[in-house]
């Protein structure tokens, strides 16, 4: 399971680097919105999780517990992501009305009127 999650977030991981390196604005937010997909993978994967068996610790003394800190973690990077996500498109939707092209070229020209 360990293995599958880590081929996974590598090609998340390399699709993105590709995306972002693309000379499209649309294309960049997307890579970041894979990285960010990569890394909620990533801490899953740190946090243990087993193929069928809940995300329940054991204690010594016998007693199951659950570890909320993974769970709480994941939750608020997709709630962040997804704020991110909303913010960096309408940016990229206002660049795209202003200047007639997704091409991140256009972003360098600077008018000093």
């Amino acid at each position: 399971m360990i293995g599958l999650l880590a081929i996974i977030i590598g090609v998340l991981v390399g699709t993105g680097t590709y995306l972002i390196l693309k000379q499209t604005a649309f294309k960049v937010a997307l890579g970041l919105v894979l990285y960010g997909q990569a890394a909620n993978l990533l801490i899953i994967t740190m946090g243990g999780v087993k193929l069928g068996e809940p995300p329940i610790l054991l204690q010594e003394a016998g007693i199951n517990y659950s570890d909320p800190l993974v769970q709480a973690l994941i939750l608020t990077a997709i709630v962040i992501g997804f704020g991110v996500t909303a913010f960096l498109l309408v940016l990229v939707y206002r660049a795209y009305q202003a200047h007639d092209s997704d091409s991140v070229d256009l972003f360098e020209e600077v008018d000093d009127k």
